[in-house]
């Protein structure tokens, strides 16, 4: 005789309890890292690149996130952070938009505003310790102002100013710099093997550009010493160019501040350890479309794996990247490079007219592209090593408040709380 049991039903969330084989276990990833949310198969996701580079689960441990306005990614984004920082993590931030205000106030700590006449100053030049570096930030800066690849002269007087500024000042400045350029001496001439008249000709153009840069629209931001009781060693530092953001010298503003970064991560690698740092770089196409930057940030781009660093470009669509340069451009060929250099891309709604454009250059497949332009708001395709999983992202009350960017349009950016009874933290879905 056939004894029949009654039908039994359930959740694919529940029934992982009985074959966890079933629930995607966090992706592959256990509950190493920082909850994110939950997959479509009803699995929780967690993700820690450092634990995973170690694993040889990724070969670096930078991320872009793509999304559409209002799709989620800020949220992601900041959400990330602050989780990371209750896991003894650091942060870097440049906040173009001005967005990371509630962020900051609920970590307890003041974003660093850079704007003409504001009486905050960065000095570029003290945040590289190393002779080498402050050589070459100083010619990405120059290059930059100019609009131009620096000549082989110029490139050498720079050096040889620079040196001869950091034998006298202990914190050597970019007007000091400048003036040098402008009014050469004779022993610098002689350094360089050439006479006084021939260098002051070979240096006006790098000087000029850099006299503008200290006396010109920016005056007052990077023109001296680095102002006194800033905490740039905070365990969050979140440098706010919104009064900037449309400057032409914008993106010489995030590398004068990225500088400070490099600067960190230098003082961090030397114990290394839960002291990894997390740098957020919004609209990074604004330093790449710069000659001279865009070398410089990507050569830091690539130290990710030598000091630990967890880079987060954020962007509303690659085209933005492409933007920075014509096909074939050196520009363009470093945004490439840096879509090649991160190993994780998180990828939210997409318009049909990019989803061809995020295939090709993120290598997707022809499912995962037809899926972008299907995602709801909060939900994003996570493509982690050779990984993909589509993921929920989940917020806390407290959360939701600090990640809210539509509040001047007076409505929710986030869904309304899960309807189950002990979700994790009370949270809510973005």
């Amino acid at each position: 005789m056939t004894s029949r049991l009654p039908a039994h039903r359930s959740t694919t969330r529940h029934a992982q309890a009985i074959y966890p084989g079933g629930g995607g276990g966090g992706g592959g990833y256990g509950g190493r890292g920082v909850f994110i949310g939950r997959q479509s198969t009803g699995g929780a996701f967690c993700f820690d690149p450092w634990s995973l580079y170690a694993e040889g689960a990724l070969d670096d441990p930078n991320m872009i996130v793509l999304g559409t306005l209002g799709q989620g990614k800020s949220a992601l984004v900041k959400t990330l952070v602050w989780r990371m920082l209750l896991f003894g993590r650091r942060a870097f931030i440049l906040d173009v938009k001005r967005e990371y205000g509630p962020l900051c106030a609920a970590a307890g700590v003041t974003p660093v505003s850079l704007a003409p006449g504001a009486g905050v100053r960065l000095n570029p030049l003290t945040s590289t310790p190393d002779t080498a570096g402050r050589v070459e930030l100083l010619r990405a800066i120059t290059a930059t102002a100019i609009g131009d690849r620096l000549t082989q002269a110029e490139a050498a007087v720079l050096r040889e100013a620079l040196r001869r500024v950091c034998d006298v000042e202990t914190e050597p400045t970019l007007p000091q710099i400048a003036g040098l350029l402008l009014a050469p001496t004779g022993d610098l001439a002689a350094i360089l093997q050439t006479d006084v008249a021939t260098l002051t000709g070979d240096a006006r153009r790098a000087g000029l550009a850099l006299q503008d840069l200290c006396e010109g629209p920016l005056a007052g931001i990077f023109d001296g010493p680095t102002s006194s009781g800033l905490d740039l060693d905070a365990r969050l530092v979140v440098v706010d160019l919104h009064a900037v953001r449309d400057s032409p010298a914008v993106g010489i503003l995030m590398t004068c501040a990225t500088a400070w970064m490099s600067a960190l991560l230098a003082r961090l690698s030397v114990r290394p350890g839960p002291d990894r740092l997390i740098n957020v770089a919004d609209e990074s196409w604004k330093i790449v479309q710069h000659a001279g930057l865009g070398e410089w940030f990507q050569a830091n781009f690539k130290l990710a794996r030598q000091f630990g660093v967890m880079n987060v470009i954020v962007l509303h669509k690659l085209a933005d990247l492409r933007a920075a340069g014509s096909e074939g451009s050196r520009a363009a060929r470093i945004a490439e490079g840096l879509i090649a250099d991160a190993s994780t891309r998180v990828i939210y709604h997409q318009d049909p007219s990019q989803a061809e454009l995020t295939r090709s250059l993120l290598g997707l497949s022809g499912t995962e592209a037809r899926l972008l332009t299907l995602l709801r708001r909060g939900q994003a395709l996570w493509r982690v090593g050779s990984g993909s999983h589509v993921v929920e992202h989940y917020r806390s009350r407290l959360e939701a408040r600090f990640t809210d960017t539509d509040s001047g349009m007076g409505v929710e950016s986030h869904a309304p709380e899960p309807p189950r009874p002990g979700a994790p933290g009370s949270e809510e879905r973005r």
